[in-house]
């Protein structure tokens, strides 16, 4: 049988926690795998807020919902921007309300690996998450240390992370521990 993936986990914890009719937040679009994952889960009464620095991941996403998911482009809404000014998009009446944010760092998959997450936006991303999380929802992040600046942005999560006050925050990290040592895993907050 085997552990799921960090992925599939991480899908797992939201999928606990996030219902028909809920606020997403998908921080990071990339291949659009998880947009997909949070539309399914939220429906059509449901909305998915998505985020992007790269013409090409908004590009993908939307082919892959038009596939796969043709009624979610009426509750998916994507932005071309960091994910740090996902706040700003999220409508004021939704802050507090979200149920789950994901984040998958790294780079685009397929596209030009030198264009990756930096923790200069993505604290901020995270810092901002928070706020927009309603009590007994989750954020995952999803780090891949194995890339140029990979490394130095999973350990400046993981810092920000273990500084969280444990009274308003619980942090979970999800890691295989024989295998490589730039594996993905998962690091999983949830707001009290």
């Amino acid at each position: 049988m085997g552990f799921v993936s960090v992925l599939s986990f991480a899908h797992q914890l939201i999928n606990q926690r996030a219902q028909p009719g809920d606020t997403v937040v998908d921080a990071t679009l990339g291949n659009g795998v998880d947009a997909l994952f949070l539309a399914k889960l939220v429906g059509t009464r449901g909305s998915v807020y998505g985020f992007d620095i790269q013409q090409q991941a908004l590009d993908q996403t939307k082919m892959r919902l038009e596939k796969e998911l043709p009624d979610a482009s009426s509750c998916v809404h994507m932005s071309l921007c960091s994910h740090a000014l996902m706040e700003a998009a999220v409508p004021q009446d939704r802050h507090g309300k979200v149920a789950a944010v994901t984040f998958n760092l790294g780079y685009l998959p397929g596209a030009d690996p030198a264009t990756i997450t930096k923790q200069e936006s993505t604290i901020p991303a995270l810092e901002a998450a928070l706020r927009l999380l309603r009590k007994g929802g989750i954020v995952t992040i999803v780090l891949y240390s194995g890339h140029d600046g990979g490394s130095e942005e999973a350990a400046a999560v993981e810092s920000w992370a273990q500084l969280l006050p444990l009274a308003a925050f619980q942090v979970l990290r999800y890691q295989f521990m024989n295998t490589s040592t730039h594996a993905p895993y998962l690091l999983a907050l949830e707001k009290r």
